[in-house]
């Protein structure tokens, strides 16, 4: 272990509990890792303001983070490969996502599923990288140091969905940074994204005493934009993030706790990986690669605030949250690409240091409605289609929100959430990227709409069919040319805050057929088989303001009508279930073939054929059942 530690960056690791795990004879262990690294090496010098941070006696920069792993008891039953999630606010997530697990705090025996990761032998790891996530259990958080007295500007987005006199200056449940000046500070409020912004006097509000929150006695309204900008002080150095990760992953390398890593991050932590690559966190510090393969899950085009000066890394970007933060910025493709004169790409400092590697990025259809996922593999200017790197796969969910497997009710939007689950084609995903790396096996080809196929085009040219009473976006949500400031790219200083607003990217949609159900990418067998449209969109509820604006993540589930004379009653132009299926028994024959065809592709495992039918199943039991409207 001394050896390892001399090779690596982390110098001790305090194990706080271990346990016996309910499956496949695995151990948990809880515990924190310390790191010391060498500002001066070029491996740091990419950390946004890695100069100015606290050094103990040895000029080391000096910080920790939580851990918690899960590793089979006998290393020989393992199959070598760690898989470490990057974890969402703080989360643990994978486990529902591979085993279709019912909980995160991965203990008792329903929270592990069918137990796919451990029968596989997977050692899965989770590092805490964000320093400003909560102080509660189970929470995975990274300590860093901050840089004592220097200031720079701030804004926090406050958008409720019922009238409030007080908001978190902090992004969902985050820590916000403190406030240096409060006299300083401006609030304004707006309708969208593009609308003027109007000044509202300092005198109508004020920060709590806590300095945490902005109050407002005339009240915050639902549906419209508020932002906060004020003169914080003491950053911590929010690129000790990623390196938490590399540093911790290339140190269970050198010790043998694994031969292949793959990196898996879902929606900020799918962007957190793409930003990771992006400034060359893959190399460690002697050069080493230290992910084999890397997967970012329902990150859209998007990076993210993960390592620039008072960057708030729970800040994303949809059509009303988080508008105009450094997410969705260029470059969006792996390969080179130019804009404006500029060239980059996501792969760039990668290829320089030969640590390029295998790469996949899935996205559903929220994430080209609400995540400009389309950028990823168009050009810039979105006339023409931009190819995958040779590593890099691309797999389009066609017909899915955010989150899978969600509750078909409605509650703030005016149509039913999507509930297609696409975890199913994630299992097998994971099985060919694990085969990639280990033994080089390729994985299924991308599966993405492409302009050149008709598969991917702009709003108003999208052929989604008339239903009664259903409104469709007006535009989906865009990446915007921003400008931060003179120092941004080069040094992470934020000098415009809010940034200087340019043109907007064109974002492409993926086609629909006569249903409005989606054309290209991998089609579940509920699209194939459909007993209703699934989208990746849905409008807000008026009851929250904005009802022409996309609700953040969440997509639709519009049932066609159950038969002939509902159809007709509704003037809904979508056959009905009845006269496109005779009986339950037909349908699911069906779905079973759609199933065996994606078994037969390598995008579903054989072992899920049968519990995708026995979804579609229930849900042909649900909307036959039931007396309810859409």
């Amino acid at each position: 272990m001394a050896t390892a530690l001399a090779q690596a960056a982390v110098t001790r690791i305090e194990v706080i509990e271990r346990a016996d795990l309910p499956v496949f004879n695995y151990e948990s262990i809880t515990g924190k890792a310390y790191f010391a690294i060498d500002p001066k090496l070029p491996a740091n010098k990419i950390i946004t303001d890695i100069d100015l941070a606290p050094r103990n006696a040895k000029g080391l920069v000096e910080f920790s983070a939580d851990i918690f792993v899960l590793r089979p008891r006998d290393p020989a039953k393992g199959n070598g490969t760690a898989l470490l999630e990057i974890s969402n606010r703080g989360g643990k997530g994978m486990v529902g996502m591979f085993d279709l697990g019912q909980g995160r705090e991965l203990r008792a025996a329903q929270d592990f599923g069918d137990a796919l990761l451990f029968e596989a032998g997977y050692t899965l790891v989770w590092v805490g990288w964000e320093f400003d996530v909560p102080d509660r259990p189970g929470i995975l958080k990274l300590y860093a140091p901050v840089i004592q007295g220097l200031t720079g500007l701030v804004r926090s987005e406050i958008v409720v969905e019922k009238r409030a006199t007080s908001a978190s200056l902090g992004d969902r449940a985050q820590i916000p940074y403190a406030v240096a000046d409060p006299d300083s500070a401006t609030l304004t409020v707006r309708d969208r994204a593009t609308s003027p912004r109007t000044t509202i006097p300092r005198g109508e509000w004020r920060f709590s005493a806590d300095g945490a929150h902005a109050e407002y006695d005339a009240g915050f309204e639902p549906g419209r934009i508020y932002e906060v900008v004020y003169k914080a002080k003491d950053p911590a150095l929010v690129g000790l993030g990623p390196t938490a990760i590399r540093d911790y992953m290339s140190y269970m390398k050198q010790r043998g706790e694994a031969k292949r890593a793959i990196g898996f991050g879902t929606s900020q932590s799918g962007r957190f990986l793409r930003t990771f690559l992006y400034y060359g966190f893959n190399a460690d510090e002697q050069g080493r690669q230290v992910f084999d393969g890397l997967w970012a899950h329902v990150a859209g085009a998007g990076r993210g605030s993960f390592n620039h000066r008072f960057a708030q890394p729970s800040r994303d970007g949809h059509a009303l949250l988080n508008i105009f933060y450094p997410t969705d910025i260029f470059p969006f493709t792996d390969e080179p690409e130019t804009d404006a004169g500029v060239t980059d790409g996501i792969l760039a400092n990668a290829i320089k240091s030969k640590t390029v590697p295998k790469i996949f990025y899935t996205n559903g259809s929220y994430e080209y409605w609400g995540r400009a996922a389309s950028l990823i593999h168009t050009t810039p200017d979105g006339k023409k289609d931009a190819a995958p790197a040779p590593n890099t796969r691309i797999y389009f969910l066609a017909g899915t929100q955010h989150g899978a497997n969600a509750q078909p009710v409605r509650t703030v939007t005016q149509n039913r959430p999507n509930p297609a689950d696409y975890r199913f084609a994630m299992r097998a995903l994971l099985a060919a990227m694990n085969a990639w790396i280990t033994d080089g096996t390729p994985p299924p080809d991308s599966r993405i709409p492409r302009i050149g196929k008709d598969e991917l085009a702009a709003r108003g040219a999208l052929a989604f069919p008339k239903i009664p009473g259903i409104a469709m976006p007006k535009e989906p949500y865009f990446a915007w040319h921003l400008d931060f400031g003179p120092e941004f790219r080069t040094k992470g200083i934020v000098a415009f805050e809010p940034p200087k607003v340019g043109k907007p990217f064109p974002i492409l949609l993926p086609q629909v057929d006569r249903d409005g159900n989606e054309i290209s990418g991998i089609r579940l067998p509920e699209q194939v088989v459909p007993l209703a449209t699934y989208t990746g969109w849905n409008l807000r509820d008026p009851k929250i303001g904005a009802p022409d604006v996309i609700y953040n993540m969440v997509g639709s589930m519009i049932p066609f009508a159950k038969n002939r004379t509902e159809r007709e009653k509704s003037t809904d132009p979508r056959p009905s279930i009845e006269e496109r299926y005779h009986g339950r028994d037909e349908y699911l024959r069906k779905v079973d073939a759609a199933a065996q065809a994606l078994v037969r592709d390598r995008l579903l495992l054989a072992r899920d054929a049968s519990k995708v039918t026995e979804k579609a199943g229930a849900r042909w039991d649900s909307l036959m059942n039931s007396g309810e409207e859409r």
